[in-house]
């Protein structure tokens, strides 16, 4: 390519660096990732059943604990093997929209749980009489 042509695609926006756009970083999943996602799915599913119906744990509060870490654990493998989130698509910003949007749940969960904690520690103590109205 000449430089006056090289210099007139440039002026038109086309780089021209020696590749052929075949740099994309789009990942497409294979046949062999989304089986290891099932997997992990069913896996990270029969476990937290399991635990309830054969009744493993000493308490029901131990019990949801477990379960919503099992869970916690299946978001990640969905968004890795199912979506492909990783830090390289889409040039990261996939992944900061991820973190956007997790700190403004934990933001809005925490607030609203400090709001209600605190309208109820300051309410009024209620008769024992009015407590049995209709």
């Amino acid at each position: 390519m000449t430089q006056s042509a090289q210099h007139h695609d440039n002026a038109h926006g086309h780089d021209d660096h020696g590749h052929d756009h075949e740099e994309h970083d789009d990942y497409h999943g294979t046949v062999k990732g989304y089986t290891i996602g099932f997997l992990l799915s069913v896996f990270l599913t029969a476990i937290p059943f399991w635990l309830v119906m054969a009744k493993v744990l000493p308490s029901s509060g131990v019990t949801a604990a477990v379960i919503l870490a099992f869970a916690v654990v299946q978001i990640v493998v969905h968004m890795v093997y199912f979506l492909h989130m990783n830090t390289k698509s889409e040039g990261g910003w996939n992944m900061l929209a991820l973190i956007f949007t997790i700190v403004i749940v934990v933001i809005t969960l925490a607030g609203s749980l400090w709001v209600m904690h605190h309208l109820n520690v300051n309410m009024m103590p209620m008769p024992h009489e009015m407590r049995n109205m209709p």
